[in-house]
């Protein structure tokens, strides 16, 4: 068996395609488009990368995008700041500040000052909260897991009463993905199990799993013996394992034996070009549902 590969890539390209004719919808309705600031503190190198193609995107799909970029030295009290003259600002609809910040800076304290109604990462407690109650409450779902869940649907997996395995805990992916796949609703509906590498015999777990979300930041964790045959496999790992000389490019693995998984599942993601393209795509799903919620006010 060869595994139908799930390409982040061209389910991102649908997405695009989508949100660019809702942009145009809204300009046509309000006279205005969807507001996205995203604020980068210092340069480091990585996030510089993740902001430019964040604004790129951002642009090509018309948005009214806004780069500020501030010092390494702003004091928290200024960055605060900052973020409330967005929070009423009428013609930003969605926030991000880029992490990291530097050390003398409270992650926390910055990203719980973002109004909630403009979180479009869906870190904020609120949309935490909302996530878990589900239905017409949630806002915002966090990028990287409402993008596992899109490709999951897209891909004709049947989601309703399947055995979900999510491999890892993090707050940014494996708890929003196991509580999003448990809700009621399209995409959902499933019986879910959260395992990690404390979890007593994992692969047992992972071997009845129709649909097995790994994200635990392991290189090749999961082996191939662990896949049950014809399951899908969403593979959100993405870990650089050496560099190659030729082109100058990081080696990037995922948390599965993808070669060999992909002669077991039946669907899977590739690494790189899985869920790594998803998640700015959902971004722009979240700036522009936050755009028609206040911009129908």
């Amino acid at each position: 068996m060869t595994a139908e590969i799930i390409s982040g890539t061209q389910i991102r390209k649908a997405i695009l395609a989508e949100l660019t004719e809702e942009v145009k919808q809204i300009k046509e309705k309000y006279g205005k488009p969807p507001g996205l600031v995203t604020i980068l503190v210092g340069a480091n190198p990585a996030s510089i990368s993740y902001v430019t193609l964040k604004v790129q995107t951002a642009e090509s799909l018309g948005f009214h995008e806004i780069q500020d970029n501030q010092p390494d030295d702003i004091s928290e009290a200024d960055l605060l700041a900052l973020i409330e003259k967005y929070n009423t600002d009428p013609d930003i609809h969605g926030i991000l500040v880029q992490l990291p910040l530097p050390k003398h800076i409270d992650d926390k304290k910055v990203l719980n000052a973002i109004n909630p109604d403009k979180d479009v990462d869906g870190f904020h407690p609120v949309n935490v909260g909302r996530l878990m109650i589900g239905g017409d409450e949630v806002l915002f779902p966090p990028c990287t897991p409402a993008g596992i869940q899109e490709m999951i649907v897209r891909s004709g997996t049947e989601t309703s009463g399947a055995e979900v395995v999510v491999v890892g805990r993090s707050n940014i992916v494996g708890k929003p993905i196991a509580i999003m796949m448990a809700q009621k609703g399209v995409g959902a509906n499933s019986t879910v199990t959260i395992v990690h590498t404390r979890t007593k015999d994992l692969a047992s777990h992972c071997k009845r799993a129709d649909i097995l979300i790994v994200a635990a930041g392991v290189p090749n964790l999961v082996k191939p013996e662990w896949i049950k045959p014809g399951s899908t496999v969403i593979d959100v790992g993405v870990n650089r394992v050496g560099m190659n000389e030729a082109t100058g490019k990081a080696i990037l693995r995922g948390d599965v034996d993808y070669e060999k998984a992909a002669e077991i599942a039946g669907k899977i993601t590739p690494v790189p070009g899985g869920v790594g393209p998803m998640t700015i795509a959902m971004l722009m799903k979240n700036t522009v549902r936050s755009a028609k919620i206040h911009l129908a006010r």
